[in-house]
């Protein structure tokens, strides 16, 4: 059934949060074997931000979300649904989800976490469109938030240097116009080896032995990663622009998962020319995961790089394997 334009949902705020502490390529040259040089040249990141030990993701998570409430002018009580999406939440359980409702006072919304590492606010977006259409809810407040700093192995080199800590956020309503025109969605579980937190779940239940061996933390095979994220993403971009009757040429801009800058230069010199229309904050707050991609849509819209009219096109890739990617006319 073709939507009517009423049906249509839209952006109506966004809204985000970096920790104050900033960590730079020179302070990593003090932890391990490393240099700036060599983490610039292979991952494009200068800095990234890193959460105060007493500052959980729930935290990072409340204050994105009241800025992005603000910035909608919706207040949160009228908000129906709490919708985070994390793989570093505060807690098994509860969820983070209710944890930040209870810190933004939207008393009459159902709370919930998504877990698809890196593409959770893709996942996040398509979740709250279906709910919203379907008119079970009204109004959806979906944050990306991560606190990677607690589960990255600070002695790793290859992995250290890559995660930042910070909170997305941004408000859904139905709207007149615009909106959100398309995604698509995939996931491999037979990559899930090469990009995983192994212990801490029921496989692998905490333990002496699983501490010491730092299976809390972040594991990746780095080339094989890089392989499937850059296929699957451009596959995916290009997927959703088609199914909504387009060209790249018409979209404005492309907002990536901040992973890698040699991912992103590998997606821009298939999909597009070059890389005016992408908007990158890869080297200044590293990768976020779920948070990524609300955080540079943020920046972007406060920038006034962002205005009414413009296609913009998400994209993103992370443990799962997951992927996605939507297409949304501001």
């Amino acid at each position: 059934m073709k939507k009517t334009s009423a049906q249509r949902v839209v952006i109506a705020g966004t809204g985000a949060y970096l920790p104050d502490r900033v960590l730079t390529n020179a302070d990593l040259e003090k932890r391990v074997e490393t240099t700036d040089e060599w983490i610039v040249t292979r991952t494009g990141i200068r800095e990234r931000h890193v959460a105060a030990a007493d500052e959980a993701t729930s935290d990072m998570a409340a204050v994105a979300a009241t800025r992005a409430l603000a910035a909608a002018g919706v207040t949160p009580e009228a908000v129906d649904l709490v919708l985070v999406a994390t793989v570093t939440p505060d807690t098994l359980f509860p969820n983070t989800a209710c944890l930040v409702q209870q810190k933004i006072g939207a008393k009459r919304a159902f709370c919930f976490d998504l877990s698809a590492a890196c593409s959770g606010f893709l996942y996040g977006m398509e979740t709250a469109r279906c709910m919203i259409e379907a008119g079970s809810v009204k109004t959806v407040l979906l944050v990306g938030a991560e606190k990677l700093s607690a589960v990255t192995d600070w002695t790793d080199r290859a992995t250290c240097v890559l995660f930042g800590d910070g909170a997305g956020a941004v408000v859904l309503r139905a709207g007149d116009s615009g909106g959100l025109l398309g995604s698509v969605m995939g996931s491999d579980g037979a990559l899930a080896d090469l990009l995983k937190i192994p212990a801490g779940g029921s496989r692998l239940p905490a333990s002496a032995e699983s501490v010491a061996n730092r299976e809390h933390c972040i594991r990746m095979v780095g080339n094989e990663v890089f392989k499937h994220a850059v296929r699957c993403m451009c596959d995916a971009g290009q997927a959703v622009v088609r199914r909504c009757g387009l060209t790249m040429e018409d979209v404005t801009w492309i907002i990536p998962h901040q992973a890698n800058m040699r991912i992103i230069q590998a997606i821009a010199s298939r999909v597009s020319n070059g890389m005016d229309r992408f908007c990158v904050n890869l080297d200044r707050v590293g990768n976020m995961s779920a948070a990524s991609i609300p955080v540079a849509l943020d920046e972007a819209v406060r920038a006034g790089k962002i205005v009414k009219g413009n296609r913009i096109l998400f994209v993103a890739f992370g443990g799962g394997f997951t992927w996605g990617a939507s297409l949304v006319e501001w």
